[in-house]
């Protein structure tokens, strides 16, 4: 009897520690499985041909952003465009990619100016205050184009607040420049700058701004601390994933899983980065 005391005693000790999860507590972490799934799988249908690869990292953080400002119905359904600038690359490289979500086609691949405030080569620093000069992090939404000094040019609305709200008054714009060229970088080892506008090479302002306009999404990223832990659009749970019938049943978010696990792979470059893996649901 004493030998059971002792062996149950023992048993009590290592069982009462650990806490049983129910169902609703394992929700989140499957429900974040399958959005971190569907936009992997998003991610592997683009095609990059002929254009440099987009980070699975950034990708990853402007398609969060587009889901939850789709959702939130800010978006155009009819004209499924996100364009990416990603401010970690130098102003050299082609750094704005402008994918058609609807075809999984990059319909452009090219430089991308920042503001005079945020740095030379590099953009360093980011601003939302009137006369910075600077570039604006975050979520943008594509409005109506009209004819100014730099001829046609694209309005957009910020809708990260705090980061990017005050672009209209500011008068952030996407338009051409010549500064925006191959010539300009011979001469300078680096591209011109705006005065916060995302301008673009001059030859092509008028096919990317028919492209972009009338209620499309616009992310400008950088690697900021303060940007990713608090803003809103990057940050907020995604409700609802679209329906795509191009993505089998790993990815839609209501269907029942057909394996025990997911595995996930980030990608950077032409290179897996990483691989996550993570329980299905029962």
């Amino acid at each position: 009897m004493k030998k059971l005391l002792v062996c149950l005693g023992l048993y009590l000790s290592i069982a009462l520690p650990y806490k049983a999860v129910s169902a609703d507590e394992t929700k989140p972490a499957v429900d974040e499985a399958r959005v971190e799934a569907f936009i992997n799988k998003v991610y592997k249908g683009l095609d990059f041909t002929g254009h440099d690869r987009l980070s699975y990292f950034v990708f990853e953080k402007a398609y969060r952003g587009y889901l939850n400002l789709r959702n939130a119905g800010k978006l155009n359904t009819d004209k499924e465009i996100l364009s990416v600038c990603d401010f970690n690359l130098p102003s050299t490289e082609d750094r704005l990619w402008i994918i058609d979500l609807a075809t999984g086609k990059v319909l452009f691949n090219t430089y991308v100016a920042h503001g005079q405030g945020s740095g030379e080569d590099c953009a360093e620093s980011f601003s939302n205050n009137f006369n910075s000069h600077q570039s604006s992090l975050g979520f943008y939404v594509t409005t109506d184009t009209y004819c100014g000094e730099h001829g046609i040019s694209l309005r957009l609305l910020g809708v990260d607040q705090g980061f990017n709200d005050a672009a209209l008054d500011r008068g952030i714009v996407v338009h051409g420049a010549d500064y925006v060229s191959d010539k300009f970088i011979s001469g300078t080892e680096r591209l011109g700058r705006s005065w916060g506008c995302p301008a673009v090479p001059d030859q092509l302002k008028l096919p990317i701004i028919n492209a972009i306009e009338g209620g499309t999404c616009l992310f400008i990223f950088h690697n900021d601390n303060k940007y990713q832990k608090t803003a809103y659009w990057l940050n907020k749970k995604i409700d609802h994933l679209p329906e795509m019938s191009m993505y089998d049943a790993i990815a839609m978010p209501h269907a029942k899983p057909k394996c025990t696990k997911y595995v996930i792979e980030y990608m950077h470059g032409n290179r897996v980065d990483s691989v996550k893996t993570i329980p299905a649901a029962e």
